[in-house]
């Protein structure tokens, strides 16, 4: 129902606001609309509404029960309840207010700020002044739901004599402030500067940590964020404990075509006596032409100190400058790769730590023949640090052996159909070309001409069955590769993984330092399931047939033989909900080799995942026993506030935890904290077995916004 009354009352009001503008320019501030249930003008032309009062100035809306203009003080006097809120969703809320007819300066009486819907600051008095500074006296400052029925003092709260709120930079001043946990005071500042919850972006402290290792001892972490200018900032972090002095640190810089990121740290700790450090660095650039340079860098002072901080577990590091290009029929690279293994068993010295690499791919469609032409050029080169010739610790590798590879391949490719079989042809041929020095056995030039074809069959059939397509496909590729082999050494075909991605390949090897020779027939067949309801599957099962061995593949891969493994791989996937994926190569006596199984599950409040690795032993493949392990992790919501999470990872063939964590976390609308626990149980010559504890708290409301959802307590009536 249309309320006319109101309506009348507001067109009148505004014929008055204008016959009164009118009459006198400096009244032209007044409200620009100004709606009440009653509108009053007295003899001393003083303006009264009264009855749910709503004034809109600019983009400042009020809300009161009574309202009064005077022109002759351009005063504003409000009676409450008064809410004044702006287009940032700053919101005051007061009881009395007297403000300038612009409402940008005031005194207001029992008042509340509320910044963000989050942080509340109440006082005594407020003053606004110029509608940029609010000042609050004798106020208390918390994020903290509080509730009338309940008298108990908040999780936190900051008491201070006075509180000024700039409202144009966004930043927050205490005056003798004192900060208190459930009404107990902790800390005291005479003065004390901190972001509205409002800022996305600026300097100040972030959330310190207090961390215990039984490695580096009780110690504290506390970051600070440093704005540096619009694109580009820095993140220090001094972690102090009773055996280790670190400077953490974090830059990042954003530009109009790219951006790089550096991290890493400095520490003197008592493990060792020299000074360590480790850094890492990612960063991208667009470059004319399409081009892009990306960089990814990493090193560090010694084996463990990476171990011992808990900044990471690899026992690599990949250092990689790479310029490349792909444009639709053409793909351009230029790499160099440099790489150190903090393994015991690794001699630096005498792994190929260098290797440049450069790729040319193209791609053509010749109307005459039809079908595709790729053209390919690659070339490789990997060294070695040590100048030894000879192979002094009998690993069949020569210390310093290094190697220069030229490869160029041309390669037809054409698709056929006849009714539902679907045919494809590959023609190819390659040259290989290597050059290998400071190795006494096998110096030299070695050339080799590989031509190579293929014919791949599928024969798809589908079927609609229960409101969900059904596909089971037989496939099989017979395929031909000629040459004699080079008696070169194998330097990077020595780990080869037999899965769907190369099972259809003319070479199953990593690299052109070795391939497959002679005919072959890989076979096998899939079966696709995908349900309108939102859950699907496929299974694959498959075996390689050939003429002759390969006694290039290591005896793990499945491929040595003239009949390989048999491939078994699937996956279940039900919305988003449960996942589920497997693959595994087993001999004709179902003796496994490889295999591996990982899935994961998601529901509203609980979450698990988990994997399963078999890695059988082989020598070949620097595998001197197996790998037998078990990984899950899992989390589980306990209620709304609180949140328990853990993670194992435990070694099957040793009987042993390898690794072992659990995390507590509670959140609400003012706080975050989160306590960790996780232990190492490996050990090597250089690596101990460690514990690590974690508490970190986090006072929402007092920081710059992240944009996370918080959870606000309810209030309710306390038992009697």
């Amino acid at each position: 129902m249309v309320d006319y009354l109101r309506l009348s009352t507001l067109a009148s009001i505004l014929i008055y606001l204008f016959s009164v503008s009118i009459l006198s320019a400096s009244d032209r501030d007044l409200p620009a609309v100004l709606v009440a249930d009653e509108i009053t003008v007295t003899r001393d032309r003083v303006i009264v509404a009264s009855g749910n009062v709503e004034a809109f100035q600019g983009k400042i809306r009020l809300t009161a029960s009574r309202v009064s203009y005077d022109q002759k003080t351009s005063k504003l006097m409000v009676t409450g309840p008064i809410t004044i809120q702006d287009e940032e969703g700053t919101l005051i809320l007061a009881n009395q207010a007297e403000l300038s007819r612009d409402m940008q300066n005031g005194l207001l009486q029992g008042a509340r700020l509320v910044l963000n819907e989050q942080l509340q600051l109440a006082s005594v008095q407020m003053s606004r002044v110029d509608g940029r500074y609010t000042q609050l006296y004798k106020a208390v400052v918390t994020s903290c739901r509080i509730c009338e029925e309940d008298p108990s003092p908040p999780l936190w709260q900051i008491r201070a004599k006075r509180v000024i709120h700039d409202m144009e930079n966004k930043q927050l001043y205490f005056d003798q402030a004192q900060f208190r946990v459930l009404g107990i005071p902790i800390v005291y500042l005479p003065s004390l500067r901190l972001p509205d919850p409002t800022v996305e972006r600026t300097s100040g402290f972030l959330i310190p940590s207090i961390l215990t290792s039984s490695r580096l001892g009780l110690g504290i972490k506390v970051p600070y964020f440093i704005v540096l200018n619009k694109k580009s900032d820095l993140t220090i972090a001094p972690y102090l404990s009773s055996r280790t002095k670190t400077l953490e640190f974090r830059y990042r810089h954003v530009f109009n075509r790219g951006f790089i990121e550096f991290q890493g740290a400095l520490s003197d700790d008592v493990l060792e006596s020299d000074m360590r450090g480790y850094t890492s660095g990612v960063g991208q650039f667009k470059l004319k032409k399409d081009f892009v340079l990306d960089f990814n860098l990493e090193w560090v002072s010694d084996d463990t100190y990476l171990y011992d901080y808990d900044f990471s577990n690899a026992d690599r590091l990949d250092s990689i400058l790479q310029l490349s290009r792909a444009q639709r029929d053409e793909y351009i690279e230029l790499s160099y790769l440099n790489f150190k293994s903090l393994r015991d068993s690794d001699k630096n010295n005498e792994l190929p730590n260098d290797a440049i690499e450069a790729v040319y791919q193209k791609r053509f469609f010749p109307n005459p023949i039809g079908g595709e032409l790729r053209l390919t050029a690659l070339g490789h080169t990997h060294f070695r640090r040590s100048q030894q010739s000879l192979d002094y610790d009998s690993n069949d590798v020569a210390e310093g052996r290094d190697v220069l590879r030229f490869t160029v391949e041309a390669e037809w490719l054409k698709a056929y159909r006849l009714g539902g079989l679907q045919i494809q042809t590959i023609v190819r041929a390659a040259a290989d070309t290597f050059d290998i020095k400071q190795d006494d056995n096998y110096k030299g030039k070695y050339s080799d001409i590989v031509p190579a074809t293929s014919v791949i069959l599928r024969y798809p059939l589908s079927r609609i069955v229960n409101e969900a397509t059904q596909i089971i496909e037989p496939l099989a590729q017979v395929g031909w590769v000629g040459g004699d082999g080079l008696a070169i050494p194998n330097e990077e075909s020595i780990s080869v993984d037999f899965d769907e991605g190369n099972l259809l390949s003319l070479s199953r090897f990593p690299a052109p330092d070795r391939r497959e020779r002679g005919l072959s027939l890989a076979y096998g067949a899939q079966w696709s399931h995908k349900a309108y309801n939102g859950w699907s599957a496929n299974i694959l099962l498959a075996q390689i047939l050939r003429n002759n061995s390969q006694a290039d593949f290591t005896k793990s891969s499945g491929l040595s033989s003239t009949n390989s493994d048999i491939l078994l791989s699937g996956q279940f996937k039900l919305s988003k909900s449960i996942y589920f994926a497997g693959r595994t190569i087993f001999d004709n006596d179902f003796e496994f080799t490889k295999s591996e199984v990982k899935g994961y599950w998601n529901s509203k409040t609980f979450n698990f995942g988990g994997s399963y690795v078999w890695l059988d032993k082989d020598p070949a493949e620097d595998r001197l026993s197996p790998i037998n392990e078990l990984t899950v992790g899992a989390s589980y919501q306990l209620n709304r506030f609180w949140n328990l999470n853990i993670d194992w990872r435990y070694d099957l063939e040793a009987d042993r935890s390898a690794t072992a964590g659990a995390g507590l976390k509670y959140s609400n609308e003012c706080v975050d904290i989160a306590l960790s626990i996780n232990r190492r149980y490996t050990t090597s010559t250089t690596v101990e077995p460690s514990t690590n504890l974690g508490l970190t708290m986090s006072l929402n409301g007092l920081s710059a916004s992240t944009g996370a959802q918080t959870l606000t307590r309810s209030c309710g009536k306390r038992a009697k």
